[in-house]
This record gives structure tokens, C-alpha cells and sequence, in this order.
């Protein structure tokens, strides 16, 4: 099968034949027909699987076949960070490139009136992260009654943030009659409350099990005490010449010191959290990308919506508290038939975590002590 199946515009077509891509990805054969229909549809798929697409050329095409162009957005995308709205919006952009319709996004953490003044010129699809778009509903600085189609992006991601009320909001705010998506890797019993509400005869695209990690990402636990642990991450990078590795850590302070910690001991690294202004986040993800920094330590709001093409390897410096977020976390590796190494550091106080994600995604993670490394004497 390739993208010419879909019977899409000679526009969307000749894009896509720019980016070099020929084969739509499972999921894409499994949401762009249904999606064309004019179905809602609730579909199920890992980062790195090429979902954004399966939501972004069905509904470019379906504006170009309406052919006009509007003021008022008729296609909304409700994303759970800052890092996705951009990542959405760039793909409606650079999809749509040989087509007239406009994308805005907005999004917290940055100044509003830029955002208000792109907003007069109008937009035909809107990317917004809930809170800054009520912010503008507030304002009066959007009109929502035009809008048509409505994604929900990572759905589960935005109820764990806390967003459910806030999405509430937002579909009062909105026509009855209109065409749903939604996108999300786990389903729980949250996640079938909403779709419940929100689809209306739905169809089902999913490609993989919910929690179920990606196929080529190879992982392994290493038993450490829990003051060794940024002296074996720092054994790891420079043993084995680790590049663009993603560290994951419970906590923002965690985050900032186990940066500071990595760049005392020579390798180069930024901490990028929620507290982060959004100048500071951008600049060190693009440093990331071109390499300039070899490790880059998150917190779990950063477990999606990163944009990282080829990253080979993830580390869980703490564990997740909620076992689902670890399926997250290392699915930013082994992304779109890559292969991706998944590495976690486990403490003596671990083990029911452990059992806890072992549990959830039905894998059993090798545990082991790191072969060569001599622990660390600090003073005490």
C-alpha cells in the first residue's frame, strides 16, 4: 500500500513525496480511511508510529475537497505539552505546505499577544495545549462555534496532567455536530469514561496492545545503590560513548541536579521540565537534536511530544510512579522500526515498582549488576 491508496490530493501527495515517505505506517492504513469517512474514531498507538499523520493528511484532505478557506478554525488539536503542539502544528504545516489553509499554535508558558495578533490573521486548523486556549476563549480573542473536527491528542497523557475539566470546558464550547478523534497510547477506565462521551460510534484503529512497549527497544535493569547512581550513568556515557541519551528523573530538582552533576563530570547535559521557560526548553532540545548535548535529563512532562528522530538510547534514573508512564518514557527510543536500548536504575526500595511495570506491560526486564563498574567513595 502506499499513499496514493488513500486517493489523497495531488497536493498532500507531492509533500509527502518531498519528505521521502511512500508507505503509509500501520497506523495510518488503519485511521486515514475511516477518518476520510467522516467517522469518530479512537485509535491506539505507540509514539514513534507516525499517528500525527494518521490524523493531519485525512483532515488536510478533507479542507481541500470542501475548498475554502475560513477565519474561524474548523479543525482543533488539543495537546497535553508545549513540546507537541509545536511538533503538531510543524506537521499540519510542512503537510499542507502546496495548500492554502493556515495553522496556529498556542500554548502556555510564553507571552500572549503574539499569539493574539497571530490569531486576527486567522487560521483554518489550531493546535492549543487547554489551558492557554481558554485563556484566549476568555479574552474573546477565538471563536470556537465553527469548529468541525476535534482531536484529542494523547488523551491519556492529558488526563493524567490533570486536563479533564478543562476539556470539559472546551467541548461545551463547541458545536454539537462534528467529527472526533482521539488518539491514545493506554486505555483505562478514565480514558473509555471520555471516549464514551466524546465518540459517537467509534471506530477502533489500533495497532498494538495499549501497554505494550515497542518491539525493538531492548531493555535492561541495573541493581545500584541510590548514591551510586549518577556515578554509573556518567560510567555508562563515557564507557560506551553514549550520544543524545534522554534521562528520565522523578523530579524537577532532581532534574537540575543531576545535570549540574553530569556537566561537573565532564559530559555536556540540560535539565528540561515545566519550570523551564519555553525559551530555555527550545533552545536545549535543539541542542539535543544537533547533538551539542549528549544527555538530556527530563521529567516525566517530557515523556511525550518530543520530537527525537534516532535516539538509541533512554535511561530511567527513578523510576516512574505510575507504571504506564514507563511504557512512555522508553517509547522514545526504537521509534519507527529503529532499534532502541532502555536502560533503569533500581534501588533496594524498587522492587514493587518494578513488579508494578512488569505487571502492566506484561514483559519480564532483566535484572542485573553492571559488569566493570567499581562504585564510587564519597565523603559522607
Amino acid at each position: 500500500m502506499t499513499f496514493n491508496d488513500f486517493s489523497l490530493c495531488s497536493e498532500l501527495l507531492k509533500a509527502l513525496k518531498e519528505k521521502g515517505y511512500t508507505e503509509p505506517t500501520p497506523i495510518q492504513k488503519k485511521a486515514i480511511p475511516p477518518v476520510l469517512e467522516g467517522r469518530d474514531i479512537l485509535a491506539g498507538a505507540q509514539t514513534g508510529t507516525g499517528k500525527t499523520a494518521a490524523f493531519a493528511l485525512p483532515l488536510l484532505e478533507i479542507l481541500n475537497r470542501r475548498g475554502e478557506v475560513r477565519k474561524d478554525p474548523r479543525v482543533l488539536v488539543l495537546t497535553p505539552t508545549r513540546e507537541l503542539a509545536a511538533q503538531v502544528g510543524e506537521n499540519f504545516s510542512l503537510y499542507g505546505k502546496h495548500l492554502p489553509y493556515r495553522t496556529q499554535i498556542i500554548f502556555g508558558g510564553v507571552k500572549i499577544n503574539p499569539q493574539i495578533q497571530s490569531l486576527r490573521t486567522g487560521c483554518d486548523i489550531l493546535v492549543a495545549t487547554p489551558g492557554r486556549l481558554l485563556d484566549h476563549v476568555q479574552q474573546k480573542t477565538l471563536n470556537l462555534s465553527r469548529v468541525e473536527y476535534l482531536v484529542l491528542d494523547e488523551a491519556d497523557r492529558m488526563l493524567d496532567m490533570g486536563f479533564i475539566h478543562d476539556i470539559k470546558r472546551i467541548i461545551a464550547l463547541l458545536p454539537g455536530k462534528r467529527q472526533n478523534l482521539m488518539f491514545s497510547a493506554t486505555y483505562d477506565k478514565e480514558i473509555k469514561k471520555l471516549c464514551n462521551s466524546l465518540l459517537h460510534n467509534p471506530v477502533l484503529a489500533e495497532v498494538r496492545e495499549g501497554n505494550k512497549t515497542a518491539d525493538k527497544v531492548n531493555q535492561i535493569a541495573y541493581k545500584i545503590e541510590h548514591a551510586q547512581k549518577r556515578h554509573l550513568l556518567a560510567w555508562l556515557i563515557k564507557k560506551d560513548s553514549w550520544y543524545q541519551v534522554l534521562v528520565f528523573v522523578r523530579t524537577k530538582h532532581g532534574a537540575n541536579r543531576l545535570a549540574k552533576q553530569l556537566v561537573k563530570a565532564g559530559i555536556s547535559a540540560s535539565a528540561i521540565h515545566g519550570d523551564k521557560s519555553q525559551g530555555a526548553r527550545t533552545r536545549a532540545l535543539s541542542e539535543f537534536k544537533s547533538g551539542d548535548l549528549q544527555a538530556l535529563i527530563a521529567t516525566n512532562v517530557a515523556a511525550r511530544g518530543l520530537d527525537l528522530q534516532g535516539l538509541s538510547y533512554v535511561v530511567n534514573y527513578d523510576l516512574p510512579q505510575v507504571p504506564e508512564d514507563y511504557v512512555h518514557r522508553i517509547g522514545r527510543t526504537g521509534r519507527a522500526g529503529e532499534s532502541g536500548q532502555a536502560i533503569t536504575f533500581i534501588t533496594s526500595e524498587d522492587a514493587k515498582q518494578l513488579k508494578a511495570i512488569e505487571k502492566t506491560t506484561e514483559q519480564t526486564i532483566p535484572v542485573t549488576n553492571p559488569i566493570g563498574f567499581v562504585p564510587v567513595v564519597t565523603a559522607s
